[in-house]
């Protein structure tokens, strides 16, 4: 019988279970494997990305948009409404700030920055949530102010980036959001990303705590993130280092700074790590 010939039936059998076969391996299934490379997340599938349908549900690793990464914790549930309502009170309800920032638009606004407090581990992300609130706090009086004080005395359009960043008449690029952007070199880009035109509009980042909140964290993401590992110190020097830092003017400012987050980071329960000041 070994050496009968197969029949068609066995061979059309055959193929069947090897095209089964072929297929299972082909399968998302079959790829759960991820190994990606630092800021990817494992989608459900197995495969890695940074769009929603990697980081989103199901992410299995990495910068996870729902859950932060394997055993951490989102942004969301760090940022408790206790947490950022705790902030606001400090502030007084005269303040012009109280009914414009609000934890809803800070939640909406960090959807469009999934690196933020993304990756590492969850000391490290609530490290960097801790950091950030505590130059917010510190920009705007416990979320008080929403302009810069006096700011639309003063002159805040850079000559040597005004060939890329032009100024426009009448427009004022003083501090404005959490993070009082400034600055025509900083409205540019800002708005580019964003989707508002920060040259000739820059009072939208007063007008929308949605955009506000976003203009706070592109500054963030482009000049602040990146030194997290370097310390908190690292972070005060990216924000206003020639002023607070190496023996600037306003060291009272930097230690105000490092009050806030020591401060957050016990509210976390966490170590605020080395190299505080700058």
């Amino acid at each position: 019988m070994a050496n009968d010939s197969p029949t068609p039936a066995m061979i059309l059998t055959v193929l069947a279970l090897g095209l089964t076969t072929l297929l299972c391996a082909a399968s998302p299934a079959a790829a759960h494997r991820c190994a990606c490379r630092p800021g990817f997340c494992c989608s459900k599938y197995g495969y890695c990305g940074k769009t929603s349908a990697y980081c989103g549900h199901g992410c299995k690793s990495g910068p996870c948009w729902g859950s932060g990464g394997r055993g951490g914790a989102s942004v969301a549930s760090v940022v408790t409404r206790s947490f950022f309502n705790g902030i606001k009170s400090h502030a007084g309800s005269g303040c012009e700030g109280t009914g414009f920032y609000t934890r809803g638009a800070f939640l909406k606004a960090v959807r469009a920055y999934p690196g933020f407090a993304r990756g590492g581990s969850e000391v490290e992300r609530k490290r960097e949530i801790a950091a950030f609130f505590s130059h917010v706090t510190h920009e705007t009086g416990y979320l008080c102010y929403i302009n810069e004080i006096g700011g639309a005395n003063s002159n805040y359009c850079d000559q040597m980036s005004e060939n890329q960043w032009p100024c426009y008449p009448g427009k004022r690029y003083y501090g404005r959001g959490p993070l009082q952007l400034s600055w025509n070199f900083n409205y540019g880009p800002a708005g580019r990303s964003i989707g508002f035109d920060g040259l000739r509009d820059p009072n939208v980042v007063a007008q929308d705590p949605v955009v506000s909140f976003k203009s706070a964290l592109w500054y963030w993401m482009t000049n602040v993130h990146r030194v997290m590992p370097q310390g908190f110190g690292a972070t005060i020097r990216a924000i206003n280092g020639a002023d607070e830092c190496h023996g600037g003017k306003n060291t009272a400012e930097m230690r105000a700074r490092v009050r806030f987050y020591l401060q957050y980071c016990d509210k976390f329960g966490i170590d605020p790590g080395s190299n505080l000041t700058c």
